[in-house]
Parts: structure tokens; C-alpha cells; sequence
């Protein structure tokens, strides 16, 4: 088969999505044209406040740049050269529709460009979120199959919510089937598409589960335990300050290690007047498995809203890669997938009687039974149903899932590629 993404993320950068990782996945045995982000004039205007590979994008436009190249043997990369209009000022969304379907042609022009260069006439489209720009490529572009992939609720944020909150439900009407990598989001899909799937989350397994000895880190040494570490970005529209500020002030005997870019909430937060608290910084995706390898626990405080409480935390996945235990929030995801894999909390006064019960608990079997666990967020085995879904055959397997919603952690599984015994599978109800 051939693979066609669009996504809001570019695969060439230095840290992976769920769009690239899958891409990458499916180009061992599919051809697969990733398409990145196309520059709009807005940014184009005011590149100076661009990153690298944003810059780079447009510079390549200017000079002219061949805008198709090869990441590997099956996979293409397009970085269109057409610059489109800057649009979401209009306040309409009737009127911003008209302007935005222009936009669509000229990504689709290069698109059918690219796939002409490649000699690729029949293709299946993946969108990765793009709701605006690719809202009709379908017609455009006519794939065999147009794939919605739903991974974020990003209409929860006031830029995606102005328009996003009509479009995206016509979106996910109009495509021949929806993934999601949450339960949460399969519900809301169902509500547009009733072929709507859950196909879970990935992680890089060889990344996080590599046998080889983590050293500690330089700047990690010095900081006493118990350390209870955090990575990820600091942002509070996704994780509770004021939890974090009671916690840490609650046991000053406990170090706070968080790692990642913070916004502006957390740079003015009280959490770096606290001597129990350390910030220490932005680390590249290839340094953080030797961080939390020397965490005695790690935690995912998120905070409660439309925009977090039915997503997939994947560093939660990889917390468990590690071996290390791990504390949550209480969501649905964390008690339908990983409730018998980690402790979940609702207050900050369960989050400490957790963080206190896994510091106690944490032994070598555990944390083997952590890492096998974790083996089964695997890309190939999220490929794997996506493609199931794709095909068609995920219905039944799904809905027998589905139905088992008071069942066993097990049944909140991606379903029939674990590899799950006789048993477990008869206790799902699957054949």
C-alpha cells in the first residue's frame, strides 16, 4: 500500500509524534509520502520568530529548493513549496470556508506533484489532526481511503476552537473511518463516525527498554532522594501547579526534579522558591531514559480539563519502559489501561499517600512486570491496528473489546495483537 500523512508535526526535526513515528513504521513495508506542515505567509512574514526547521522550510522555498527528499528507502518527505494565506482572523466560519478551500488546492497541487514525482496514483491519506488545512483533500485529492487521526483534543485550545469546533466534527463525518488513541476519543468519535477505532499510543521501545546501564546524569547526582521526577512539558494548561506547590511543600524531605521547557505560568510559579524543587531544564529525547532510570518514583500531576482528560499520556508508557512506579492522575485512559500498572490519585492528598505506598512497594519483580507491560505499546503493534482499521476487520475485534468496559485492565488492551494467552483472550470474550 501507499501512505499519504498530513499532519500539524514535521518529521524533520528532533523529536518524534505519533504522525512521524507511525510514517516511519509503515515505510518498512509500504511506501509513504510524509507531508510537513506548509508554511503560512503570516510566518513566512515573520520568520524570525520561527524555529530552525521551520526557517530552513522557508529558506528552502526562496531558493527553490527541490521540496521532495528521501528520509529512507520507503519514505518521502514533502516540505511544500506554496505559501498559503493566513486565515484564522476571520471571524466566520462560513466565510473562513471558502478562503480555507483555497488554501486545501494549493497543498493539494503539491501533493499530486510529489505523488506524480513517485509515480504513486492510488494512495490512503492519513490526517494527523490537521483540520484546517487539509479539511479537503478527500475531495481534491481522492484517496482510496481519507484516515482521521484523533490523538488530542486540540479544540479545547482557543486557536483550533474558533473554527475547529464545527469543522472537526464534519471532518471526522466525511472520513472513511477515525482512529484514536484513547477510549475518550473513540467515544467522541463514534458520535460523527461510527467507524471509529482505538488503536493506542506508542513509544520507542529500544529507546526506553535498552538493557544497557543508565549512567546518572551530572546534573542528577547531587540532587538527595527519594527523587520523584517528572519530564515532559511544563505547561499548565496540562498539569496542576498548585498540586505540585502542596506536595513539595508537604514533604521537604522529597526532591521534585522537573524536566522540560516551561510556559510562563510555570517560570512565575512558587514552585522555584522551594529548596525541595529542581528545574532542570530541556533535555534532548535520547537523554531522558538515564533520568528517570534514577527516579525512586515518577509521576504524570495532570490537571483536569477538556483538553487532558481524555488523552493518552504516553510518558506514563514510558515511565513503566524503565521499570520505575509510577503515580497519576485519575483519569478514564489511566484506569482502563493502566490501573493495575500504576497509582492513580485525585487529590493532593492521595497523591502523596501514593507517592509514600510506591516508595514502600517497589521491588525487582515489579518492576520486571513494569517493563513486560510496557512492551505492548509498541509502533508496530499501533501500525498493526491501524492498518486493521484501514482493512476493515477491527470492527468485531473492537466492539468485543469495547463491551468489556467492567471487565479486567486486560480488556482496555489494544486488542488481539499482544499476544495474550487462551485464557485472557477467552476472558475478553475474543476468540
Amino acid at each position: 500500500m501507499n501512505f499519504v500523512f498530513v499532519s500539524l508535526q514535521r518529521i524533520n526535526t528532533d523529536r518524534d509524534s505519533t504522525s512521524t513515528s507511525l510514517a516511519k513504521e509503515l515505510a518498512k513495508s509500504h511506501r509513504v509520502l510524509y507531508v510537513n506542515s506548509p508554511i503560512a505567509r503570516g510566518t513566512a512574514v515573520k520568520a524570525s520568530g520561527a524555529d530552525k526547521y521551520t526557517k530552513a522550510h522557508i529558506s528552502a522555498i526562496k531558493s527553490k529548493k527541490d521540496p521532495l527528499s528521501q528520509l529512507s528507502e520507503n519514505l518521502w518527505v514533502l516540505n511544500p513549496p506554496s505559501i498559503i494565506e493566513s486565515l484564522n482572523w476571520i471571524p466566520f466560519t462560513g466565510i473562513f470556508s471558502l478562503a480555507n478551500r483555497l488554501n486545501n488546492k494549493r497543498l493539494a497541487d503539491d501533493i499530486r506533484s510529489a505523488l506524480e514525482r513517485l509515480g504513486i496514483t492510488q494512495f490512503i491519506l492519513i490526517n494527523d489532526k490537521d483540520i484546517f488545512r487539509s479539511f479537503y483533500l478527500k475531495e481534491l485529492l481522492k484517496p482510496e481511503k481519507y484516515i482521521y487521526l484523533d490523538r488530542d483534543y486540540t479544540i479545547g485550545v482557543d486557536y483550533w476552537k474558533k473554527h475547529g469546533t464545527k469543522l472537526e466534527p464534519e471532518l471526522m463525518r466525511k472520513s472513511d473511518a477515525v482512529v484514536c488513541n484513547s477510549y475518550d476519543f473513540v467515544t467522541r468519535a463514534k458520535l460523527y463516525n461510527p467507524n471509529s477505532f482505538y488503536i493506542g499510543n506508542g513509544f520507542n521501545v529500544e529507546q526506553y527498554s535498552s538493557a544497557t546501564e543508565r549512567v546518572e546524569p551530572e546534573d542528577l547526582k547531587a540532587i538527595p532522594g527519594p527523587r520523584i521526577g517528572y519530564v515532559g512539558a511544563l505547561l499548565s494548561i496540562r498539569l496542576d501547579i498548585a498540586l505540585m506547590v502542596e506536595m513539595a511543600k508537604a514533604r521537604p524531605a522529597w526532591s521534585f526534579v522537573l524536566i522540560g521547557p516551561e510556559d510562563q505560568d510555570f517560570k512565575d510559579s512558587e514552585l522555584h522558591v522551594l529548596p525541595n524543587v529542581y528545574f532542570l531544564g530541556k533535555k534532548h529525547t535520547s537523554e531522558v531514559p538515564a533520568y528517570t532510570a534514577h527516579f525512586h518514583v515518577c509521576v504524570n500531576p495532570q490537571i483536569l480539563n477538556d483538553i487532558t482528560k481524555g488523552n493518552f499520556p504516553l510518558k506514563v508508557v514510558e515511565y513503566l519502559a524503565m521499570g520505575r512506579p509510577v503515580v497519576a492522575t485519575e483519569t478514564n485512559t489511566m484506569n482502563e489501561v493502566f490501573s493495575s500498572y500504576a497509582y492513580l490519585a485525585d487529590s493532593p492528598t492521595s497523591f502523596i499517600a501514593q507517592i509514600e505506598k510506591a516508595l514502600l512497594q517497589d521491588n525487582g519483580q515489579v518492576q520486571q512486570e513494569r517493563k513486560r507491560f510496557a512492551q505492548n505499546f509498541s509502533w508496530q503493534k499501533v501500525a498493526e491496528l491501524l492498518l486493521a482499521s484501514i482493512a476493515g476487520n477491527h470492527t468485531r475485534e473492537k466492539e468485543a473489546v469495547l463491551k468489556k468496559l467492567e471487565g479486567p485492565v486486560e480488556a482496555y488492551l489494544p486488542a488481539l495483537s499482544l499476544g495474550f494467552s487462551g485464557e485472557a483472550r477467552k476472558s475478553m470474550g475474543l476468540k
